[in-house]
């Protein structure tokens, strides 16, 4: 198990850090936005390039960032039921949420959405709109989103069944020491 929890670990890294990195394209798309609304509006010029760069943005942080998502538990969540349950009822229904929904899902869109990639890739296709972007990397962040958030469902997985066998603090809640140095200090103490 301590191996597992070790690529969890790495897997809450990668996570973290192209969340760390993305959503500063939050930033990047505002001034894009308020640039393009200047140039329509104030100087009568306007340009398909820079909408549909909006968009890529946009699409970018929905789809790198559900991974940094979900390992901070930010994911829209209705707990009527599970709410009133205890922790290791709630961990036992994240576990069959992820096992048959989850991870069920964001394979089989990484899978099916690869192929589409690749012939952009290859066709280099191109936005029908006049002076749009090229279009694989717009399609590219499906088949990369997914797979990322499929690693953190991985990764949450693994969590919650060290949970359940007593080997590392609730995964939930937030610590005053990060989780990850938690089980650090916990495996080095064995």
């Amino acid at each position: 198990m301590n191996f597992l929890l070790s690529v969890s670990r790495l897997i809450d890294a990668v996570n973290e850090r192209i969340g760390r990195l993305v959503y500063w394209l939050v930033l990047v798309m505002v001034l894009v936005s308020a640039g393009n609304a200047i140039s329509r509006y104030a100087l009568s010029i306007a340009s398909n390039a820079w909408l549909e760069l909006q968009w890529y943005l946009f699409a970018a942080v929905f789809l790198l960032c559900s991974g940094y998502t979900l390992r901070h538990n930010e994911h829209i969540r209705i707990d009527v039921i599970a709410g009133h349950l205890s922790r290791r009822a709630q961990m036992w229904i994240d576990i069959v949420g992820t096992l048959f929904f989850l991870l069920p899902m964001a394979a089989f869109i990484t899978w099916l959405s690869w192929p589409i990639f690749m012939n952009a890739w290859n066709s280099n296709e191109i936005s029908g709109s006049a002076g749009g972007l090229i279009r694989w990397p717009a399609r590219l962040l499906v088949p990369v989103g997914f797979f990322l958030l499929s690693l953190q469902g991985l990764s949450e997985l693994i969590k919650r069944i060290a949970f359940l066998k007593n080997l590392i603090p609730d995964p939930l809640e937030k610590h005053e020491v990060p989780l990850e140095l938690a089980i650090a200090r916990d495996e080095a103490a064995k």
